[in-house]
């Protein structure tokens, strides 16, 4: 037998990217996911030393596993036991692919955002594309109002106000704020339970058709283009689904909307602007008996107040959705 052998080479897994939105996201073949622009999650606090409002986490849903960030602003503990403040239902953004409601900066955000408005706020946790892609999120956030509605978490039941429970979200939050008010006006909530208002910051729409300053070469290599297919590639109508196209032609009607105030909020440098206040115009159209508002913000981008949120535009915002929450 030969005193030399032949060596044996091994030829290692290489890890590669199968899919990327620079900026945002890379997928990669061993199915693990880089979600560029997350934050790091943080644990909720009782009386924030900043604002006061207490927060705890809560499960709405084993399986599937849905959870929530329940928040309570400090003035509930200098009214009496009779007092009660709104109730927000709340769908953070980030593309449904990444973001959390337990991340630092919507912990941040939501903070400021129940010590200017005197809410009480549920910010939903759904399941993120696109290890569960859409509808996953649709179908969490509409069995997270149900939830609400059932009345049994004690926060909820001692200090909210049923008269007076709204939704809202920016961004992809918007979107999912539009498509649950839309499946609120079919289907009923526990105890006749209604949803009084709804909010949409800088909503996520699109279409395969651009408009305004989309019109652009590439449009079908846009971040919103790319990542709707990364979020829901099966979707029926692709990017001219309702889901995200509202106006496209054989749509749901925007009259059957589940609500009875509509506040949608654009922001000037936003490339969805456009998309905004044709969703706004498209309500008043639509024989809806509802109220619908537009509100802009001059010179900022897109969902600038997540980012900036102690900035004096984003204390504008929130003192029109505190005007919102009580006229």
């Amino acid at each position: 037998m030969d005193s030399t052998s032949t060596p044996t080479t091994t030829v290692a897994n290489t890890k590669e990217i199968i899919m990327e939105i620079p900026g945002f996201v890379r997928v990669y073949n061993d199915s693990t996911i880089d979600r560029v622009q997350d934050t790091p999650i943080v644990p909720p606090t009782l009386k924030d030393p900043t604002t006061g409002t207490s927060s705890k986490d809560v499960v709405i849903s084993e399986n599937p596993l849905i959870s929530a960030r329940l928040y309570l602003p400090k003035s509930i503990q200098l009214q009496s036991q009779n007092h009660r403040v709104p109730i927000l239902v709340y769908f953070h953004g980030g593309g449904f692919f990444f973001e959390s409601a337990f991340n630092q900066r919507h912990q941040n955000y939501i903070n400021l955002f129940v010590s200017a408005t005197n809410a009480l706020v549920i910010s939903v946790e759904y399941r993120l594309a696109p290890e569960n892609p859409l509808p996953a999120a649709y179908e969490d956030c509409w069995e997270a109002l149900k939830w609400v509605a059932t009345k049994t978490e004690p926060w909820i039941l001692k200090h909210g106000d049923f008269d007076r429970v709204f939704i809202g979200g920016d961004s992809a939050g918007g979107n999912i704020v539009h498509n649950i008010a839309m499946r609120a006006g079919v289907e009923a909530l526990p105890g006749g339970v209604k949803v009084l208002g709804a909010f949409l910051s800088h909503p996520f729409f699109f279409s395969s058709k651009p408009i305004g300053s989309e019109r652009v070469e590439g449009h079908e290599q846009s971040v919103p283009f790319l990542v709707w297919g990364l979020v829901y590639p099966s979707a029926p109508g692709g990017i001219d689904n309702p889901m995200i196209n509202p106006l496209v032609v054989g749509a749901p009607s925007l009259a059957g909307l589940g609500c009875s105030k509509l506040l949608v909020c654009n922001a000037e440098r936003d490339m969805m602007r456009e998309r905004g206040v044709l969703y706004y115009e498209a309500v008043k159209k639509s024989g809806w008996q509802g109220q619908v508002e537009l509100f802009e913000v001059e010179d900022e981008e897109h969902a600038f107040h997540i980012h900036y949120p102690e900035s004096e535009n984003a204390k504008k915002m929130m003192k029109r959705f505190a005007d919102f929450f009580t006229q």
